[in-house]
């Protein structure tokens, strides 16, 4: 009798331990839930606003590009920044962008100069980065472009739903930018733009958690093109 006495405090203990267990992954889940949710309004919003405005210098930033050609996100990145230019919103456009070992020598920033080259931009009015690999490194050449040029506001053009994430980075940069979405391509299916916000939102989180994970860092900066 007593042995089954004895039993009971633990048994209660390990009652409430789970309960308490139960409550704590609960209001995590919760937590994370209600993360993701206000991620994915500052996202969308972000998305939908053009906030170009006259400024010093227009930045592209990078996307893929196939034999010497944008890509059709890269090109419609490089259209903005024609018709922004075009518009008298800033003297200079600046193309963001490295490659890789199977580019054959060709980079995104090079291949985005020569597209406003054959578009009517003036030589002298193209600043081409061609070193960084991907959006954060982007980020840290134009600031240092900046700086060097003495530019003070900067309009950034990329995918609506990048944006968000480029505008902390730069502020973290110390740079004062505008966000100017790209024109949308056509019909994207519930899958792709369903892929695309979660590769934001998990980038974005890593970014805030300053999460220096290579793997995950090669793998979302791998599916933003």
């Amino acid at each position: 009798m007593a042995a089954t006495n004895s039993s009971q405090p633990k048994l209660s203990q390990r009652s409430a331990a789970s309960r308490f267990l139960r409550r704590f992954v609960l209001l995590l889940l919760l937590a994370v839930i209600a993360w993701f949710s206000w991620v994915y309004h500052q996202i969308n919003a972000t998305a939908q606003i053009d906030n170009a405005q006259p400024a010093d210098a227009i930045a592209v930033f990078g996307a893929a590009e196939y034999a010497g050609r944008p890509s059709p996100v890269l090109h419609a990145r490089l259209d903005k920044a024609v018709s922004l230019y075009q518009r008298g919103m800033a003297p200079v456009i600046i193309t963001l962008g490295g490659g890789s070992d199977k580019d054959s020598g060709r980079t995104e920033g090079g291949v985005g100069r020569d597209y406003l080259l054959a578009n009517g931009i003036p030589f002298d009015r193209i600043i081409a980065e061609t070193n960084s690999v991907d959006t954060e490194q982007q980020v840290e050449h134009l600031a240092g472009i900046a700086d060097r040029q003495h530019f003070q506001h900067i309009i950034v053009v990329s995918d609506g739903t990048h944006l968000y994430r480029i505008a902390l980075l730069c502020r973290r940069a110390g740079l004062d930018v505008y966000t100017s979405p790209r024109a949308q391509l056509g019909h994207i299916d519930d899958l792709d733009a369903a892929e695309r916000m979660t590769h934001e939102i998990l980038s974005y989180t890593s970014l805030r958690l300053d999460l220096h994970i290579s793997w995950l860092h090669r793998w979302l900066e791998g599916r933003n093109d």
